[in-house]
């Protein structure tokens, strides 16, 4: 078998890994299972399948928490180092791109401040970062339930730095990780008994904590300014 052959046959496991993810727990769990553990089954055969994965997801619009619970049911617990890398590396595709366009944006606008909705909202995004500081900032918004994507490209939108985006995002998605790792590892037993993927109770307590976080540096930036003004 030739090399081009066997990256597209990664390449398709890779899909298949997360389309069966999605539907363990769903429709036929007993058929979706046997074929994950048939990937399993070779440890590098995975790895590279969900590294493919990772590569294609940002234009599926999948959710990265989709790797974890892949890297949870190949490795076990000690894929955690693994998932983390593979969700950080995830998100660098879309940064770059809405940096680009953030570049690309400045540039048309030249001298008009305020020139646009998509400028002002640039400009409101990189005083926050600012005054929350950008590692802080990242971590924060990863830790809400928000889409991954999104607060990607709302990061590069505010300015980021690719040093603190990184930084950040292996922060705030940790938490995520360790659940998605924790339903990788249970897949087989939480199939069996119908269970729910996510616990609400973490989202919530997550949620709570980025809130916390980031409630300081969100007044200080768009409440206690006008306040001040009004005084």
């Amino acid at each position: 078998m030739n090399r081009r052959s066997t990256v597209g046959r990664y390449a398709l496991a890779g899909v298949v890994v997360a389309a069966l993810a999605a539907v363990a727990v769903a429709a036929s769990p007993e058929a979706a299972l046997s074929r994950l553990r048939w990937l399993a089954d070779d440890p590098v055969r995975f790895g590279v399948a969900v590294v493919a994965l990772a590569a294609v997801r940002p234009l599926l619009a999948w959710p990265t928490t989709l790797l974890a619970v892949a890297a949870g049911f190949g490795y076990g617990w000690a894929g955690i180092p693994f998932a983390l890398a593979v969700v950080v590396a995830t998100s660098l595709p879309p940064y770059a791109l809405a940096r680009a366009g953030r570049l690309r944006l400045r540039d048309s606008a030249g001298d008009r401040e305020g020139s646009g909705l998509a400028d002002r909202f640039c400009r409101a995004g990189e005083r926050f970062a600012a005054e929350s500081g950008s590692v802080r900032a990242v971590t924060g918004t990863r830790l809400l339930p928000l889409p991954s994507d999104a607060v990607t490209v709302g990061a590069a939108a505010a300015g980021v730095e690719a040093r603190p985006f990184l930084i950040g995002t292996a922060l705030g998605e940790l938490p995520w990780v360790l659940c998605g790792v924790a339903v990788g590892v249970s897949l087989d037993r939480l199939a069996a008994a119908g269970g729910s993927l996510v616990d609400p109770t973490a989202i919530l307590g997550m949620a709570a904590v980025g809130a916390l976080v980031l409630a300081g540096p969100l007044y200080r930036t768009f409440v206690a300014p006008d306040a001040a003004a009004s005084a």
